[in-house]
Order: C-alpha cells, then structure tokens, then sequence
C-alpha cells in the first residue's frame, strides 16, 4: 500500500502545479501554511461549571500537542453575566511540527469522522487567504472519541497561509489536502440550509 504524501510534499506539488498561473519564479514565493490557531469558546460553559474551563483546556491539549492559551474578556458585558477578565475561551497557535501533526489528523483522520460530513464550505476561505473551520463536536477526534455526550464542545480551526487571494488560496489548500465541496454539492447544501431555516418549528405540545 503506497504512502500518502505529506504536508510538505503536497506543498511542493502546489508550487509546482501553481507557479505557471500565479507567476511564482522561485520557491521564496510558494504558498505555504504559516499557522494554524484552533480556539474554543467557553463563556456560557463555564458559567453554569466553572471547571468546565479546565476540561476544555485538558481535553484541547491532547488534541493539539501543547497546552493552550486562556482568553480572557476585555471588557464587562452584562448581557452575557461576563466581569472583565473573566476566562471566555481557550487558544492554542500551532507552528512547525505540532501545526503539521495536527492538519495531517484533521484532514485525514477527523473530518472524515465527522457526522454527515460533505466536504468544507470554498466560502470558508476569506479574502486573506486564511480558511477557518468550524467544527461542532471536538470528539471527532482520536484522544476524544469516546467522550461523555454532555462534555461535547465545539472549535474553531482557521488555518493561515502567506497567500493573499481568495482563489489562489483556495487551490493551494486543495492541493494540500482541504476537501472542500464541489460547485454542486455547496449548491445543494445551501438550498437544503434555507429550506430548513424556512420550516416551520414544531409546536410544544
């Protein structure tokens, strides 16, 4: 069974493949990932549990490969019960071969797991040439697979890269490995989302 390639040999492929259309005329001007920042929003967790904070720092650990940041809220907001300086989320920005590690599970292990999974959104890539990713239950990954459904929690991925188009940073990401959805398939998904968000909401009896 033939090895999948890595990262850094699908990066090779996006400069080879890319150059002819992008103009690149030495390897300094390849399209590369720069970091990957995968953060966890905790206000309203950890409002009803105060160690909620701390398993979502544990459990973000194990999956990243280093131990997180704690974000704290700038300013008070009574809306949201929120006192300045209160823990609202966890952040960990990965470089070098903890970024590497943890883009080859997530593309090639985790999001395949993913519950009714058809590919990422091309809307996701924004004008910065950065992608991020939501992802609604961190349990698609290994070191959680067998969490308790109550301690589910959601994360955001959003991956950086030195390209700044839209569309050139969406065809190095291809290449490197995102699945993001054909024309079609985000098509279908759209028009299934709005004809969701139009249904009627079932009355409580």
């Amino acid at each position: 069974m033939a090895k999948a390639p890595t990262l850094a040999e699908k990066t090779k492929k996006a400069y080879d493949t890319m150059k002819g259309t992008y103009g690149y005329t030495n390897i300094m001007q390849a399209p590369k990932i720069e970091k990957v920042v995968v953060s966890v929003g905790t206000g309203k967790m950890s409002k009803q549990d105060k160690k909620k904070n701390e398993f979502v720092a544990s459990r973000l650990a194990q999956i990243v490969g280093q131990k997180p940041v704690a974000t704290r809220a700038k300013q008070a907001v009574a809306s949201f019960k929120t006192r300045e300086g209160d823990i609202i989320g966890q952040v960990a920005t990965l470089r070098g071969k903890q970024m590497t590690a943890f883009l080859e599970k997530l593309l090639n292990v985790a999001l395949p797991r993913a519950k009714d999974f058809r590919g990422i959104s091309p809307r996701t890539v924004d004008g910065m040439g950065n992608c991020t990713i939501g992802i609604k239950e961190h349990t698609i990954f290994p070191e959680a697979s067998d969490e308790d459904l109550r301690d589910v929690f959601g994360l955001a991925v959003t991956i950086v890269t030195n390209v700044k188009g839209q569309a050139e940073a969406r065809e190095f990401l291809k290449i490197v490995g995102v699945p993001f959805r054909s024309v079609d398939e985000e098509k279908k998904v759209r028009a299934r989302k709005k004809k969701e968000k139009k249904a009627p909401k079932p009355v409580a009896a």
